[in-house]
C-alpha cells in the first residue's frame, strides 16, 4: 500500500511540476521583463491579432513576444524604418520597441495570408510627455476636391505606348507650366495632353509625338532610385492583388468580378473570407486607366483605399515619400520609356 501511495504521490507531483514550470517560467520572465506583451497572430477569419490595442509610454521599451497560431505572418510598424519580422507558427519571436513621441502607431501584418489580410492591423497608443507624433497634412486629393471613387478614364490615348526618349527632342517647345510640379501633381497625362494640344506653338506636332512629350514631362518628375523604391513596395504590398505586371490579376483576386461604378456599394470594404464584396482591381496596363489619373488621385487611392472594393487603406502604413515612390512606379505601366522601367 505504501508503495502504491508513494507512486500516486509521485505522479501528482510530476503533474504539478509539469503545470507549474511553464507558469513559473512565464512569471519569472514577466518579473524580469515587466513590459513583455505576448501577441498572437491569426488569419483575419480566425480573429486576427490577439490584441487590437497596445499601451506604451514615451521612452520606455516594450518587448513583444509574438507567435502565429496558424500560418506564417509578418509584423511591422507603419511609417517606420524597422525591418518586418517573420512570425512562424509555434515559434516565438521577440522584439523590443521604444517610442520617442506620444501618439498612435499602426502595427500590421506584412505577409498576404488571405483576401482579408488587410484587416490584420492594430494600434500602439503611446502616452507621455514630448512633442506629439506629427499628423499628416491634408492630402492633395482633398485640397483639389477630387472624387477618387468616380471613374477617371482618359479622354484620349496614344496609338502606341509613348516614349520619354522620343519626347525629349520636343522639350524646348513646351510651355513652362507643362514641366511645373504643381501641374504634374494635379493633372492627368490625358488632360495635360489636351491642354498642350490646344497650344498654337505645338500645332506642328502630330498626336503621338505630343504624347511622347507628355511622357518626357512625367520622366522629369521622378528618379530611377525613386521608382526602384516604388517597385519594391508594389511587389511586397500590392502585387498580390494588382499582379506583378499591373494587370489586376494577382493571386488574391483571381475569379473576382472587376469593379465598376455600378457595382459600388456603401460598404466599407467588408469583404468576407469567401471574397464576397471584393473586386479585382483595374488593369494598369490599359492606357485608359493610368493616363486618366493624376498623381493626386493615385495618392488618394493609396492613402484611403477603395471604398467597397476591398483595396486596403495605406495611409497609416506608408510615409509620404513611399507613396510618392509608389505613384512614380505605377506610371511605368503607362510608358514605354526604358529609363522609367526598372529591371
Amino acid at each position: 500500500m505504501k508503495k502504491e501511495t508513494l507512486a500516486r504521490l509521485l505522479v501528482v507531483v510530476l503533474v504539478l511540476l509539469a503545470v507549474a514550470l511553464p507558469v513559473g517560467g512565464q512569471w519569472l520572465s514577466n518579473l524580469n521583463h515587466p513590459n513583455t506583451i505576448e501577441l498572437h497572430a491569426r488569419m483575419p477569419e480566425n480573429g486576427g491579432w490577439s490584441m487590437d490595442t497596445i499601451q506604451a509610454k514615451v521612452g520606455k521599451p516594450i518587448q513583444l513576444h509574438i507567435t502565429s497560431d496558424d500560418v506564417v505572418h509578418g509584423f511591422a510598424i507603419g511609417k517606420s524604418d524597422q525591418h518586418a519580422l517573420e512570425i512562424i507558427p509555434g515559434t516565438f519571436t521577440d522584439t523590443t520597441l521604444r517610442f520617442d513621441k506620444p501618439g498612435k502607431y499602426t502595427f500590421y501584418c506584412t505577409l498576404w495570408c488571405g483576401p482579408n489580410h488587410w484587416r490584420m492591423r492594430g494600434t500602439i497608443e503611446v502616452s507621455g510627455d514630448g512633442t506629439p507624433l506629427a499628423l499628416d497634412s491634408q492630402p492633395l486629393y482633398l485640397k483639389l476636391g477630387i472624387d477618387i471613387d468616380s471613374p477617371q478614364a482618359a479622354e484620349t490615348i496614344p496609338s502606341d505606348k509613348a516614349s520619354a526618349e522620343r519626347g525629349a527632342q520636343f522639350s524646348n517647345l513646351l510651355p513652362a507650366y507643362a514641366v511645373d510640379q504643381n501641374t504634374y501633381l494635379s493633372t492627368s497625362p490625358a488632360k495635360l495632353w489636351l491642354r498642350l494640344r490646344a497650344e498654337p506653338t505645338l500645332s506642328s506636332l502630330s498626336d503621338d509625338p505630343l504624347w511622347d512629350a507628355v511622357a518626357w514631362v512625367w520622366q522629369q518628375q521622378t528618379k530611377p532610385e525613386t521608382i526602384s523604391i516604388g517597385q519594391k513596395l508594389f511587389t511586397a504590398n500590392c502585387a498580390a492583388c494588382h499582379g506583378e505586371t499591373g494587370k489586376g490579376d494577382g493571386v488574391m483576386v483571381r475569379g473576382l468580378p472587376t469593379w465598376s461604378p455600378g457595382s459600388h456599394t456603401s460598404g466599407d470594404m467588408n469583404g468576407q473570407s469567401t471574397g464576397e464584396g471584393l473586386y479585382s482591381p483595374p488593369d494598369f496596363t490599359s492606357p485608359q486607366q493610368l493616363l486618366g489619373a493624376s498623381p493626386a488621385l493615385l495618392e488618394g487611392k493609396i492613402i484611403r483605399g477603395g471604398m467597397g472594393t476591398g483595396m486596403p487603406y495605406w495611409g497609416p502604413i506608408f510615409t509620404t515619400q513611399q507613396i510618392d515612390a509608389l505613384v512614380s512606379y505605377l506610371y511605368t505601366f503607362a510608358w514605354s520609356s526604358t529609363n522609367l522601367q526598372v529591371k
